[in-house]
């Protein structure tokens, strides 16, 4: 038993050397195969972008119509890259990479003195007697170029897969005397280790492979002989506890992000919204303390500083319904709402926190009446005038404006201050977006700003 041990185990290493062999030969062909079609892929794509760029560029220079730039413009955006893939793939074998690199210098050359310089003339008769002087025959040497090397790699893939199937030959024929010889030897032991234990132990394998990678759901089949079989109990129990675990990690994890969010929304409501009437408490609160007033104005200025004082508790009972309006189950209350008295007390109200401002009002076909929530459009109205102030640091006239436009009451608030880019406009209504004004601080530049808000009766 010795003996045929010995000899069984030397006929399999030969067997596996010999199978290794010729692994490893079709694994080095198919690798450099597959480089090659991608090598070639590649440069048949690059062509393709230099072609596009040659028929932008004659088009342009037969007609000067514009249109005929399109191909010319796409491909000048993606030969940066398909340049970089094709030196890349090209880099292991010297000779190509000399050639590829060669190829991608006249490929530049061509983009920078010819095909560049004829789209900027802006004389048609110079453009195309450049075309037809130069371009023509640099582009003639660029297909040759594309051609040459396209020919030196399939040359290459050519050789290359002979002597891969050369090698493959050889180490195949070799196994094959050694498993004849060692098969009648393994078989009943082979059929005995596939069944009983090497069955079970590579799905027991292949199952923890899929468990690491998070198919918690994953479940063997719990057969084998002894220590097989409870290892597969095993690991079929470790897997029931793993994913009830992440289940409920993942729900504790879901909750503590929405309290997280909801609280930092609610943080962030809180500082924005009693900022404005609480300016208009202080503001007034500082003009009465400051100078004297007749009885009547000074009676007209406490009730201001009590309804904004009011408006203040209310906004604290506001800030409750944060959560349904966040949930989409807020109800608004809608009553008749004169619009043109609810804007001449909110620019009355914050014409007091500047004196660099004038807050101007100006009313077209009054009397303006809206269905709606009057603390709400106090509210958005008053965040208008302020930001409008704010974003205004020099100073300036604040224009209040509404008119009546079909059906609807359209409110405008205009400002002289730094603006909102164009590119920033559709994220207005984002929360506490700032744009710009976030990292340079409110000054610089000064701008128009326009902000508007509507309300249509029922």
């Amino acid at each position: 038993m010795l003996l045929a041990s010995v000899v069984l185990a030397a006929i399999v290493v030969g067997v596996f050397v010999a199978t290794i062999l010729a692994v490893s030969a079709a694994r080095t062909a198919t690798k450099q195969e597959a480089r090659s079609k991608n090598l070639s892929v590649a440069a048949l794509r690059l062509e393709k972008l230099v072609l596009d760029v040659e028929n932008g560029v004659r088009g342009y220079a037969l007609t000067s119509d514009a249109r005929f730039l399109a191909p010319y413009n796409d491909a000048e955006t993606a030969l940066p890259d398909q340049r970089k893939l094709f030196r890349s793939l090209a880099s292991d074998q010297p000779l190509q990479a000399r050639r590829a690199r060669t190829l991608d210098e006249s490929i530049g050359l061509y983009i920078e003195t010819f095909a560049d310089p004829v789209v900027q003339f802006s004389n048609r008769q110079a453009a195309l007697l450049a075309y037809d002087s130069e371009g023509r025959r640099q582009a003639a040497s660029l297909r040759v170029q594309f051609a040459r090397f396209l020919r030196a790699e399939n040359d290459l893939s050519t050789n290359r897969e002979r002597a891969a199937d050369s090698k493959s030959r050889h180490a195949m024929e070799l196994g094959a005397v050694g498993l004849t010889g060692s098969a009648i030897l393994i078989l009943l032991f082979a059929i005995y280790l596939a069944r009983g234990i090497a069955r079970p132990v590579t799905e027991a394998a292949a199952g923890a492979g899929q468990l690491a990678a998070g198919d918690l759901s994953i479940r063997l089949s719990q057969k084998g002989p002894g220590e097989v079989g409870e290892l597969t109990k095993s690991f079929n129990e470790m897997a029931e506890r793993l994913e009830a675990t992440h289940t409920e990690l993942e729900d504790q994890n879901a909750q503590l992000r929405e309290s997280e969010r909801l609280k930092s929304d609610l943080v962030n409501t809180v500082s924005h919204e009693l900022r404005t009437p609480l300016s208009g408490v202080l503001g007034f609160t500082k003009l009465l303390l400051t100078r004297e007033f007749d009885p009547e104005t000074r009676r007209h200025y406490l009730g201001i500083v009590d309804a904004q004082a009011r408006r203040l508790s209310d906004l604290l009972d506001d800030f409750l319904d944060v959560r349904r309006i966040e949930e989409g189950r807020f109800e608004r209350a809608r009553e008749l709402v004169d619009m043109e008295a609810l804007l001449r007390e909110e620019a009355q109200l914050y014409s007091q926190q500047s004196p660099k401002h004038d807050v101007a009002v100006e009313i077209d076909h009054p009397p303006l009446a809206v269905i709606g929530n009057p603390d709400r459009l106090r509210q958005v109205i008053g965040n208008l005038i302020s930001n409008a102030i704010k974003y205004s640091p020099q100073g300036g006239v604040v224009e209040v404006s509404a008119d009546s436009e079909n059906g609807s009451v359209r409110v405008e608030v205009r400002d002289e201050g730094m603006g909102i880019p164009v590119g920033q406009q559709p994220q207005i209504f984002t929360k506490f977006f700032r744009g710009d004004a976030a990292a340079s601080g409110i000054t610089g530049t000064r701008g128009r700003e326009r902000r508007s808000s509507s309300s249509s009766p029922e």
